[in-house]
């Protein structure tokens, strides 16, 4: 027999089942969340400029201009809303800021940070190359001092034909044997490098190339700057 009572505590049961079922939670799971777990905000994260606007660091929305017209005419009106000695004291902060960070990256770039590298000097194997040819002393290392001297002869000597006959012959001597000497050290960094980094991708014409011209400069004028002394090992 039904009581007339039990209806309420009935219907009480019931819709706790059902919330229950609609809404299973995995005990084990809810005491064991994942440590450094952080859950889902329900909004997308805000742009850095939204935040910016809304901290009141950026006042009004920036796009930067598609043509270089309508660049022109953006410093055409920065120009005008400022006097003229404005208008020159920021011209100065903007050369002397250009200035330093040409000089940062020229720094960085000698130093051999990656991030500032030339596209020529990237990659392991460059810098292997360079690290070679730094710590060996070659002729090739005076070519440029030696045609200098037999440049300025020969100019200095134009009354004296024989004797820029003679220059001209040495010369010549001396691109013959740069050119083999530049050969045997194009053969050897390539084996080493085939050696010391067999997934190399570079050719063989282009390590050696690389490092003939490397070997060819004069030793302070090198980009990078050299990395190790002469006689390291490498």
């Amino acid at each position: 027999m039904k009581l007339p009572w039990k209806k309420d505590d009935d219907s009480a049961a019931a819709d706790s089942d059902v919330t229950a079922a609609a809404n299973p939670v995995d005990e084990g799971d809810a005491g064991h969340t994942p440590k450094g777990y952080t859950p889902k905000k329900g909004r997308p994260t805000p742009k850095r400029n939204e935040v910016e606007r809304a901290t009141g660091v950026r006042r009004v929305h920036y796009d930067a201009p598609l043509t270089p017209k309508e660049a022109r005419q953006r410093r055409k009106d920065v120009k005008n809303s400022m006097s003229k000695e404005e208008f020159k004291e920021a011209k100065r902060k903007q050369r002397e800021e250009a200035a330093e960070a040409r000089r940062k990256a020229n720094d960085r770039m000698m130093a051999g940070d990656p991030a500032y590298l030339l596209a020529r000097d990237q990659g392991k194997e460059k810098l292997f190359v360079r690290n070679y040819v730094d710590s060996h002393r070659y002729l090739m290392n005076y070519f440029l001092p030696i045609a200098l001297v037999v440049v300025v002869v020969m100019i200095l000597g134009t009354r004296m034909p024989a004797v820029a006959n003679y220059l001209s012959l040495f010369m010549l001597v001396v691109i013959v044997i740069l050119v083999i000497e530049g050969l045997f050290l194009g053969r050897k960094v390539n084996r080493l490098v085939n050696e010391r980094f067999p997934d190399n991708s570079f050719g063989k014409w282009a390590i050696g190339f690389y490092s003939f011209t490397r070997a060819t400069m004069i030793r302070k004028m090198r980009t990078p700057a050299p990395q190790v002394n002469i006689g390291d090992a490498v």
